[in-house]
């Protein structure tokens, strides 16, 4: 009882611990959730319907679509660039396909496999040709090569993992195709379903008909608002008001952007940086003009031009080194020249030229052994059995292999970053055998049984050795222009000092206004993703750290000047203000000129008035009079015209875009066009769907979009 006693006489203490000590718990596992909410944030690159975009996921779809462009393109590696726009088209894709989902469900539109197999049987989808599976035959899609291709696929993941490894990019990239058709599939139903929803009729037909081909020859007296002094009129807080709560949806904001103003610093070569390049150059000149295999000059020199030592077309070289091409004599070399568009110096010896074909149809045998002289022996045993006339598959088939013909094009092996000799004699036989000729090639560990079965666009093929580098600055340029910049950022930490002293270093403060988080480059120079992350966590007025951005060739700083959030741009923004201050001293302006013209009833008097006379031919209420006086397109007139008689002076002036009118009808008269109501019911409903095509954009202001891919790429 006693310890009860005392427990009870420090009661309020006791609960005052444990309540501290329930606190730090709770606190302690709510830090951990936010922590946790923070992190899974930062892994975020979008959100869609509230459905977040995880950053691996959204890069899945990336890899994806960057393997299907280097599998049509016949490329290995793409320019920055070219990868931001695949993330954009891969980002805009999945918005769309997300929009369309969603619609598609609640309607119950789905895509069936056997929908599916239609387009594929149909074999004429555009997406479809761009596979390998077109028959070059009927220049249409095989439905059965691509059965026959996954059929392989699947026996070769078990009985030839190495073949099946070869065909996996082929195969991922057909699993893409056959996912974007399913999409566009559905994509093509909805918008059929929400098209069958507009229709036209008869009536409506014939009014489009009049208002196309009824046209009117006027005499028109213009007053542009212009002739106005602004000092005339006098708008008040009140008149901006007003205006702006009327115009006031035209400046509704999806997305939030921000104003900067910026300086920023280009390095470029120095005089003794280009001396110092000429004679480099001079070297390269004379080593490459002497040496019978280029190969190594170029490789010692880092040219961006790979010497491959094959034939090769005109596209796979620079521009400015293609045109130069059929001005070469073979053996003979130009340069150094200097290419202002790249920024670089150039050498270029042409080694020889022919025609070749651009596209090679064969079928190989792969040979393998337990050593390269075994190899051998099977595969000389296979050439002469296929020049006694064996039959090619059967043989192929013999070996764990198809033989199936395949076509190759020069798109495909001549814009590789280097090759070996094994494959220089591989493209080397493929280009020179005759139809129908077959080759034993000796390859360092296996040999190669190819047969060319078909040769297509015979073309210039040209073997070329290139030295391109660009004219680049030397580290004490950089230096020198980094500590001079560097020294312009420390010194002015305020915009007002930026735009006070700028000048003194011989820089330039610049502007650029609503920049969005979509965008991949701050005012246009590479690698400035830190600088665009920055942007949109600063507050106005902050100044930016310094940032070495480009192709490590530009110096940048920046000042927030503006934040403008989603919602409705405020009228004490400067743009939304003077664009409603034009339109009010346009009211104000037209208020005027008809007060003026009230009670004129003819040409003679309008012009007496002070107006521009002209006369104005074929004038159609279905297209908008373009005045020259004002220099401005006018539906309203074109309406008002469309409702007075022929003969008729026009019974109140006009209130314009850019001026305010009067009118006489000289003359009314129908075009020669014969009215078919089916024809222009038609033009009625592809008019209406084009109206109606902004459907995407009431679907995406409805998703709740939010794209965070600035701060990952």
């Amino acid at each position: 009882m006693a310890a009860l006693g005392k427990i009870r006489s420090r009661g309020v203490i006791l609960i005052t611990v444990i309540g501290f000590a329930l606190f730090a718990f709770i606190a302690e596992e709510m830090f951990r959730s936010c922590d946790s909410m923070r992190n899974e944030s930062r892994q975020q690159v979008g959100e869609v319907f509230g459905e977040k975009v995880n950053v691996q996921d959204f890069q899945k779809l990336v890899d994806e679509y960057t393997n299907v462009m280097k599998v049509t393109q016949g490329r290995e590696n793409l320019t920055d660039r070219e990868l931001n726009q695949i993330k954009d088209v891969v980002w805009n894709t999945y918005v769309q396909n997300k929009l369309i989902e969603k619609e598609a469900k609640e309607l119950g539109l789905t895509v069936t496999a056997k929908e599916l197999q239609n387009v594929l049987t149909e074999g004429t989808n555009p997406m479809l040709m761009q596979t390998p599976f077109v028959n070059q035959q009927t220049g249409r899609f095989d439905v059965n090569a691509l059965q026959k291709f996954l059929a392989e696929y699947k026996q070769a993941q078990t009985v030839n993992p190495q073949m099946a490894e070869q065909y996996r990019s082929i195969y991922n990239f057909w699993i893409f195709v056959e996912k974007s058709l399913r999409q566009q599939i559905l994509a093509q139903k909805y918008q059929t379903l929400f098209a069958g929803c507009i229709l036209s009729n008869p009536v409506s037909a014939k009014i489009a008909y009049n208002d196309e081909n009824q046209e009117s020859n006027i005499q028109l007296a213009a007053y542009p608002y212009t002739s106005v002094k602004d000092d005339d009129v006098k708008v008040s807080d009140s008149d901006l008001k007003a205006k702006y709560d009327e115009l006031k949806p035209r400046f509704k904001q999806y997305e939030e952007s921000r104003d900067v103003k910026y300086v920023e610093l280009q390095v470029l070569p120095s005089q003794a940086d280009r001396a110092a390049l000429d004679k480099t150059f001079k070297s390269y000149a004379q080593d490459l003009q002497s040496a019978e295999d280029p190969s190594e000059v170029v490789r010692k020199s880092a040219s961006y031009v790979a010497y491959l030592g094959i034939p090769q077309t005109k596209n796979a070289f620079p521009s400015d080194i293609a045109a130069r091409l059929d001005s070469i004599a073979v053996g003979s070399m130009v340069g150094p020249f200097e290419n202002k568009a790249d920024n670089t110096l150039n050498i270029v010896r042409l080694m020889s030229k022919t025609q070749l074909p651009d596209s090679v149809q064969f079928r190989a045998i792969q040979v393998g052994g337990g050593t390269p002289e075994a190899a051998r022996k099977t595969a000389d045993s296979i050439y002469t059995a296929l020049q006694g006339g064996a039959d090619f598959e059967a043989l192929a088939k013999k070996y764990g292999q198809t033989g199936e013909k395949t076509w190759i094009t020069s798109a495909q092996y001549q814009n590789a970053p280097s090759m070996d000799k094994d494959t220089k004699a591989y493209i080397s036989a493929l280009n020179t055998s005759a139809v129908n000729e077959t080759k034993n090639l000796q390859m360092a560990q296996f040999n190669l049984i190819l047969q060319v079965t078909d040769r297509k666009a015979m073309t210039d093929k040209y073997t070329v050795a290139v030295v391109k580098k660009p004219i680049e600055f030397s580290k004490d340029t950089y230096s020198a222009a980094y500590n001079k910049f560097s020294q312009f950022v420390s010194e002015n930490q305020s915009l007002e000092a930026m735009e006070k002293n700028a000048a003194k270093y011989g820089l330039k403060v610049q502007e650029r206004n609503d920049i969005r988080n979509s965008e991949h480059y701050v005012v246009g120079i590479n690698g400035t993703r830190d600088a665009m992350k920055w942007i949109f966590e600063a507050e106005e007025g902050e100044i930016s750290p310094l940032y070495e951005c480009g192709e490590n060739d530009h110096l940048l700083v920046l000042a927030m000047t503006k934040v403008h959030k989603t919602g409705y741009r405020p009228l004490d923004d400067t743009n939304v203000k003077d664009y409603i201050k034009q339109e009010v001293m346009n009211d104000k302006k037209a208020e005027l000129l008809i007060g003026k013209l009230n009670g004129v009833k003819n040409m003679a008097e309008a012009k007496a008035k002070g107006g521009k006379i002209a006369t104005v031919e074929q004038v159609t209420f279905a297209a908008p009079v373009f005045v020259q006086a004002t220099g401005a397109s006018e539906p309203a007139l074109s309406g008002a015209v469309a409702a007075t008689a022929q003969g008729k002076f026009s019974s109140h002036a006009v209130k314009g875009n850019a001026g305010v009118y009067l009118f006489q009808v000289n003359s009314k008269k129908m075009r020669p066009v014969k009215f078919d109501a089916k024809e222009y019911e038609q033009r009625l409903k592809q008019k209406a769907l084009q109206y109606a095509g902004n459907f995407m954009s009431e679907l995406y202001a409805k998703a709740n979009v939010k794209d965070n891919r600035y701060l990952f790429f």
